[in-house]
């Protein structure tokens, strides 16, 4: 095992979790994940294994079928993942935000409907939020959903719009949107509300009124189906507005996307592990000027730079989830170890694919696909930019005169 991101602390359930998880990552996912990046081929053998560790409903309390974890332990598993695939990881998360705001925000009966099934990864969640012509600037979305009512006299909505970067909208069955809603309130963030839509799996029209047109070509971050969804006069029933009351949609999304970026961070470390554990593998393998490149002195130094950044980014991240599991407002947190895994993560990644020289430029390397990576943490669950006014106002605060 790698004495880089250890975990003091951990629990004897924590550790083998993280060994159980570690070896499937060893024996699943790492043999395939370059093969299947470049055919952009969906992992279904390697999510049917997930399945099977029990991994889908690992944060879902055990009254629902979960296995009642943490946070922590479930980002420490995400880092392991992310070290193998970041894709798969990205297939988890977007599934564990429903099932977080389920649980957090979700009447008895949505619950009871959602959560067993959730953990067992036969419902399977994906989360909408971004449009085409808005991503940080959540109150700028058009989706609308109007209230009507049926012939029985039953309350309903009607939703029009166009949201955009669903990881996992084509392979899941379940939709947390956000929409706007006339709820008569002088704050836009009060005229949110978030449906839980239920849809089939695949692309086209997967029920009336709903379409995802097909899969987003992407740079990286491939095998994860990422698309649109489509809403053209379709109706919903006023029962699948999450938490039953209208006009709590951006409050319920700002939470979910606060574990979320625990998450990014998490995957941000995975990946700068894995890409730290090439680099320093090809340079005691790789021979110029009659020694090994890890012999000299400027190679050496960039496997130190890599391997601090890789420490401190794994602390960060694991204060951060910390923090969420005691109950407190982790906001700050959060937005510190997104900010600084992702950045991170980007530059172990390119000094790694910098000591491959020539051969990080090939295909046939894993780190081309690490490099291709990475971009996605910069911008996912929230940019740079983002992070850093959510930190500033919060330092603000604390420091107020």
């Amino acid at each position: 095992m790698s004495r880089l991101q250890q975990t003091e602390g951990l629990t004897d359930i924590q550790e083998e979790i993280l060994k159980t998880v570690r070896a499937f990552v060893e024996s699943e996912i790492l043999p395939v994940a370059t093969e299947l990046e470049h055919k952009d081929e969906y992992p279904t053998k390697i999510v049917e294994g997930l399945k099977e560790l029990g991994l889908f409903g690992l944060m879902i309390p055990e009254e629902y079928g979960g296995l009642g974890e943490s946070l922590l332990t479930y980002a420490l598993c995400v880092e392991e993942i992310a070290r193998g695939w970041m894709s798969v990881s990205g297939i988890i998360n977007t599934h564990f935000i429903v099932a977080y705001m389920l649980l957090q925000h979700g009447t008895d009966e949505q619950k009871q409907k959602y959560l067993p099934r959730m953990a067992t990864g036969d419902v399977r969640g994906a989360f909408s939020m971004s449009e085409p012509g808005c991503g940080s600037d959540v109150a700028a979305i058009k989706t609308k959903a109007v209230r009507t009512e049926s012939a029985e006299g039953a309350d309903l909505y009607t939703i029009n719009g166009q949201k955009m970067w669903l990881t996992n909208g084509g392979s899941s069955n379940l939709v947390a949107v956000l929409t706007k809603t006339d709820e008569g309130q002088d704050s836009v963030y009060k005229n949110m509300t978030t449906f839980l839509i239920e849809k089939e799996p695949g692309f086209g029209e997967v029920d009336k009124g709903l379409t995802v047109p097909g899969k987003i070509e992407k740079m990286g971050y491939k095998g994860v189906d990422t698309t649109e969804l489509i809403f053209d006069g379709y109706s919903i029933g006023a029962d699948q507005i999450l938490g039953g009351v209208p006009g709590k949609g951006f409050y319920q999304m700002m939470d979910g996307v606060e574990v979320g970026r625990v998450n990014v961070a998490a995957r941000g470390c995975g990946v700068a592990r894995r890409a730290f554990e090439l680099g320093i593998a090809y340079a005691q393998q790789r021979e110029t000027f009659g020694k090994k490149i890890a012999d000299h002195q400027a190679v050496l130094f960039r496997l130190a730079d890599m391997a601090v950044k890789v420490e401190a980014a794994h602390e960060l991240m694991v204060k951060a989830a910390r923090k969420k599991d005691s109950g407190s407002r982790n906001d700050f947190e959060a937005g510190v170890a997104k900010y600084l895994a992702s950045e991170y993560c980007s530059q172990v990644v390119e000094d790694s694919f910098r000591i491959h020289g020539g051969y990080g430029f090939s295909k046939e390397y894993e780190i081309e696909r690490l490099y291709r990576e990475a971009p996605m943490l910069l911008i996912g669950e929230g940019t740079a930019d983002i992070q850093r006014m959510i930190i500033g106002r919060r330092l603000l605060e604390d420091y107020k005169l």
